[in-house]
């Protein structure tokens, strides 16, 4: 048995996309188990650029299992599209699955996500805008539709009629917005059900059966750990848990089927949204960061926020999950740089911390305390092997473990799937 969870150490947007494709060629299965469309995965296999935001990474290598887990919520329409996207570039979906117990994005959940986002004024979290958070929470209050669901068309419609005269009292009596129709719901959707019927599983079930037959297993978790729900910057934070726990829950396997847990993370930190950021830079060394490194969302388009490398983020992240080892991302857009820093403790009300305050107003008064180091000039992109790495990149890769206390497994350097070192074997 070989099952590695793959969670993002900070905000997000860490690279685990093209992690996980990279560890994809050697695992068996690739499994997501959390998010919505509110996640995506920029992916580059030769000339070409995959841009995934709910099918699992793994979908780009032919006869690779991809399991869509029952804790993420799944937009059928976006997925239709999605797939239909991928057929049209030739990639054979032959081996997706999709769980049935997996709840749906509903149109009344986006348009609520919108309305509420709006009323909250300067208070605003920052959301996608893609329902995700109102689904989690029609799933907390037993409320939800699920893939099971969508496949009974009796059962659809009973459900969405019971539904509806809630969400459209809301909608039409406290937001002044139109109401859905449930026979326009039930026609648009038939057609989502059959598109999606022919993949659609007990992927739990699925996922027990393969680990007793020892294949390898990938689980691809979206956002990050300083984006969970418990674990994260709350309010500013995703509706599910991004965390190596959330593997367990989201797909359905115990934690003692779990090996090794692999943090994704940057070689600086970047953040998409509202909240404190305590390593945030706002001067011309953050605005070259963003523009080499194209830090623009895969979902949304936004600029995200950029600073230097936060170890109190990592050495966080690497408590929370049991971090087995590292994945560093984006360590050739610090190329150029005279200096590079790490944020390795915060002052706070005059005393040196090493932890994440709990509460917005402690974080947002921590002040970043940073080592520097010296930058590198040489292409770090063209050099083969890490062993051939400047020494200043060298140390910079080998201080970033020492402060975390978690070895790193693999470094990146670039967008391709070979400009990924293995510095320790995964599967």
């Amino acid at each position: 048995m070989s099952t590695v969870v793959l969670i993002g150490s900070q905000w997000g947007d860490e690279g685990k996309g093209k992690v996980t494709d990279f560890l994809a060629e050697k695992a068996d299965v690739v499994v997501r188990y959390q998010g919505g469309t509110n996640a995506g995965h920029t992916l580059s296999v030769g000339d070409e650029v995959f841009k995934l935001h709910l099918i699992p990474s793994g979908i780009l290598y032919p006869g690779k299992i991809c399991v869509i887990g029952n804790g993420v919520v799944l937009d059928p329409a976006a997925l239709a599209s999605e797939m239909a996207g991928l057929k049209e570039r030739n990639i054979d979906l032959a081996n997706l699955r999709i769980s049935d117990r997996a709840h749906l994005v509903m149109p009344y959940h986006k348009r609520l996500d919108e309305l509420e986002e709006t009323q909250r004024g300067e208070g605003k979290i920052g959301t996608t805008l893609r329902g995700i958070g109102p689904a989690y929470m029609d799933k907390v209050n037993r409320t939800g539709m699920r893939v099971a669901d969508l496949l009974n068309e009796e059962e659809l419609r009973q459900k969405l009629s019971g539904i509806l005269e809630g969400k459209n009292i809301l909608l039409s009596k406290v937001y002044g917005a139109e109401a859905f129709d449930v026979d326009s719901l039930v026609e648009e959707y038939r057609e989502y059900a059959e598109i999606l019927r022919p993949y659609v599983t007990d992927t739990s079930l699925l996922l027990a059966d393969l680990i007793s037959d020892n294949k390898k297993i990938l689980f691809e978790g979206a956002q990050g750990t300083m984006l969970d729900l418990d674990h994260g910057t709350y309010p500013y934070v995703t509706s599910s848990s991004p965390a190596a726990g959330g593997a367990c829950i989201g797909a359905g396997v115990g934690p003692t089927r779990i090996n090794t847990v692999l943090g994704v993370a940057k070689a600086y930190t970047t953040r998409v949204g509202d909240g404190p950021f305590p390593a945030e830079l706002h001067d011309e060394v953050g605005d070259r960061i963003r523009e080499v490194g194209r830090e623009y969302g895969t979902t949304t388009g936004r600029p995200r926020r950029i600073g230097w490398l936060d170890a109190v983020v990592l050495a966080h992240a690497a408590r929370i999950n049991g971090l087995s080892c590292l994945a560093l991302t984006l360590l050739d857009v610090l190329t150029g740089l005279d200096t590079v820093k790490i944020c390795t403790a915060y002052r706070y009300q005059g005393e040196i911390i090493n932890h994440v305050p709990a509460t917005l107003s402690a974080l947002e008064d921590c002040e970043p305390i940073f080592e520097e180091f010296p930058g590198w000039q040489e292409d770090l992109a063209a050099i083969e092997r890490f062993e051939d790495f400047p020494p200043a990149a060298k140390n910079y890769v080998q201080r970033i473990s020492e402060i975390s206390g978690v070895p790193v497994a693999i470094v990146s350097v670039g967008p391709k799937r070979s400009q990924t070192k293995v510095l320790q074997d995964l599967f």
